[in-house]
């Protein structure tokens, strides 16, 4: 809950107008921040002064005009207007901002007063209410949120490259800036489950790269996307303070680890997770959903894995995932079924015999591994909800998932057979702008993407002129430096 929820006593969405005027008011605010999510999926910014209380209701109530051309590639400049208009559910302080202010998410509107439909948020709000309404189902999801922390080399407390996961201060130096972001997050209204070191440790001669992570708990589809983009405006504006480099790109030295983006789903009914049946095996539902994932796993790139070095990062023994295929806690597999809490046994109790604690409720989710951070990310989760749909939809669906399930460790496995059972993903964007197009029904069905919005996802990543990137950068570290420089921030 954000520090503004807190301090009006109500959850984000019974926030109202009213509300927001009165804490500006009582803790004497002075800058209202509009924030909305563009075509690139960044966070783009309007300021207002919040001095004059009569304009700020007029705001508040009607929200403002902006160049829609400029925010969006598609849009014609000849009519380009466009509305944002505040979403007060999502209102949080900005804890960066030298005089005080509050930042509010919005929305954008067409001259025709109907949400616009090539925004990202807009799409996934689509998605979100198709599923909703074709399965009688809700889904949740949230994601782990992987960085690197790029600062002058500090020869004190160094760890060994690729050992870094879970190590404390000051062994991973930024422990401090990690939690300084989690409390943060937490305070704009994101819900963290925890945060850590993650394995990637590079050395150079002048620079040290500590690997980050921060995941999320469940959200429904809309705040699982804002938290996560929030949480990446926090962590550059947090890198900007202390004068270090925070990056979310894919890759960013070879032969290390990447930065992935890995989105967890679960599936409820009637607000219970419904991913495990009676026995504590996975569910019918469960498979429905890893069905719908692995039909949309080729294509998803186009949203999840966007410039030309996300597909340096999708190669074997990084802990990556380059096959289509799924596993019970199988890093090597696309898509994981991690552990869930689904024991008989009070573990606590075994360790503290004076305590007992009641049976856990399911947590039982899905992760699914393959976006990054360069993932336009409310096109991306939109992207795996259709295939959840598709999946719940498709005839034979369990049978259809048994035939992908992997238990061996398919980057090790001397068995070509079982490596080559499973499709690769696409090695470009070149590759993936391919896969969208064949698939393009998919996401377009139900008119949840609009198939401009497709079009211009496939002119993009055309553009990028990859094919066969990996092959033509073999072993050309110069060029790769370069590359890596030119998304660093992605």
């Amino acid at each position: 809950m954000s520090t503004i929820c807190n301090y009006l006593n109500k959850d984000r969405n019974s926030i109202t107008k009213k509300d927001i005027i009165r804490y500006i008011k009582e803790n004497d605010v002075k800058v209202i921040n509009f924030r909305y999510i563009a075509g690139d999926g960044r966070l783009k910014t309007l300021n207002f002064s919040a001095l004059d209380l009569k304009y700020v209701d007029r705001i508040l109530s009607f929200g403002e005009r902006v160049d829609g051309s400029s925010l969006f590639k598609d849009i014609d400049s000849a009519s380009s207007d466009l509305y944002v208009v505040p979403r007060y559910s999502t209102v949080y302080e900005n804890p960066f901002s030298p005089i005080k202010a509050i930042d509010i998410i919005c929305n954008f509107f067409d001259k025709e007063g109907n949400l616009f439909k090539l925004s990202p948020d807009v799409t996934l709000l689509n998605a979100q209410e198709k599923f909703r309404k074709l399965t009688g189902y809700e889904i949740k999801l949230f994601g782990e949120l992987e960085y690197y922390v790029i600062a002058p080399k500090n020869d004190l407390y160094p760890i060994a490259a690729q050992k870094g996961y879970h190590e404390s201060f000051p062994f991973n130096k930024w422990e401090n800036l990690r939690v300084e972001a989690m409390h943060l997050i937490q305070s704009a209204g994101g819900k963290v489950k925890y945060a850590h070191s993650e394995v990637g440790f590079i050395r150079t001669e002048d620079k040290e790269m500590s690997q980050n992570e921060i995941e999320f708990l469940p959200e429904e589809p809309l705040y699982a996307a804002y938290q996560l983009i929030i949480a990446k405006w926090i962590l550059n504006s947090l890198g900007f303070k202390y004068g270090v480099t925070i990056t979310f790109s894919p890759k960013i030295s070879i032969g290390h680890a990447g930065s992935g983006l890995h989105i967890h789903s679960m599936i409820l009914k009637d607000g219970k997770n419904v991913m495990l049946d009676e026995k504590g095996n996975l569910s019918s539902e469960a498979k429905k959903l890893i069905s719908g994932l692995i039909k949309i796993a080729k294509p998803s790139t186009a949203f999840g894995n966007t410039i030309p070095i996300s597909y340096l990062r999708l190669v074997p023994h990084q802990e990556a995932p380059v096959r289509v295929c799924w596993g019970y806690g199988n890093r090597s597999a696309l898509i994981r079924v991690p552990l869930g809490w689904n024991l008989d046994k009070d573990l606590s109790s075994q360790i503290n015999p004076v305590e007992k604690t009641s049976k856990n409720k399911s947590v039982q989710t899905v992760e699914f591994r393959a976006g990054d951070g360069s993932a336009n990310i409310s096109l991306y989760i939109a992207s795996l909800i259709c295939g959840a749909i598709e999946g719940f939809l498709m005839k034979d669906s369990e049978k259809f998932c048994d035939e992908y399930f992997v238990d061996t460790n398919i980057f090790n496995s001397d068995d070509k057979k079982i490596r080559e059972k499973f499709e690769s993903l696409p090695s470009s964007c070149y590759e993936s702008s391919i896969e969208l197009e064949k698939n393009r029904d998919i996401f377009e069905k139900n008119s949840v993407f609009s198939p401009q919005l497709i079009d211009s996802t496939i002119r993009r990543l055309q553009s990028y002129n990859d094919k066969n990137l990996s092959e033509r950068l073999y072993g050309k570290e110069e060029e790769i430096k370069k590359l890596v420089e030119e998304y660093l921030y992605c």
